[in-house]
């Protein structure tokens, strides 16, 4: 890699870091205006699928228009590393858009492919807890798809797997997924990444914990 090239790599990395602490801030002081928590004047409103979309879909498209437009074989997909860390990216993209796109109805961050070549330890640590936060991520997406009966409206509490002991387990499991990627890979580019999937998703899951206990108080009360 030039020079230049894993400099700017590293600056974006660096920047995503700030943008991610910036987010968390503001989060914090206005919470996050979407779903149920959106306000009439929080912004335009968008169909969930289209939404999703916009959301998701640049985050599989591009890698793979990057790999098809650098020639054949692109030279950092000759090492081993580099296509698994490239696969599991891919593959968690592609099951969150199959999720809303044939699924259901409800529900960019970009990332460049790491150069970088892992240890094996940290490279298998890392690729073990990407598949368990996935596993989590997948299954609690289940729970919440089967949440309420056809024509059932209103809050319901999520049962079973880790939602026992977290109110949104399904964000937890995508922050262990990218943690787990930045561990395999060990590069600035993967933990900026999932420090910035932290502190967006930490501040949601901070609102469906408020909602839950008040739901939860409520229902005793």
């Amino acid at each position: 890699m030039e020079l230049a090239e894993r400099f700017l790599l590293d600056a974006l990395a660096y920047l995503e870091c700030a943008l991610g602490v910036v987010c968390f801030v503001l989060l914090k002081l206005r919470g996050s205006p979407y779903g149920r928590y959106a306000s009439p004047g929080s912004g335009f409103g968008l169909p969930a699928r289209a939404a999703w979309a916009v959301q998701e879909l640049p985050s599989l498209a591009l890698p793979l228009l990057a790999c098809a437009g650098a020639g054949a074989p692109a030279e950092r997909l000759n090492r081993w590393p580099n296509c698994i860390l490239l696969a599991m990216f891919l593959v968690h993209y592609a099951q969150r858009i199959t999720i809303i796109l044939f699924i259901h109805t409800w529900a960019c961050e970009l990332c460049g492919l790491v150069t970088v070549t892992p240890s094996n330890v940290l490279s298998c640590l890392g690729s073990a807890l990407w598949f368990i936060g996935m596993l989590v991520n997948i299954h609690s997406d289940h729970v919440l798809r089967n949440l309420r009966k056809p024509g059932e409206t209103g809050y319901k509490i999520p049962r079973g797997g880790l939602f026992e002991y977290i109110s949104a387990a399904n964000y937890f499991g995508e922050v262990v997924e990218w943690c787990g990627y930045a561990l395999a890979s060990w590069s600035i580019q993967g933990w900026a990444f999932a420090v910035f999937t932290f502190c967006v998703l930490f501040t949601r899951a901070q609102q469906h914990h408020k909602t839950r206990k008040i739901h939860a108080l409520h229902r005793t009360g």
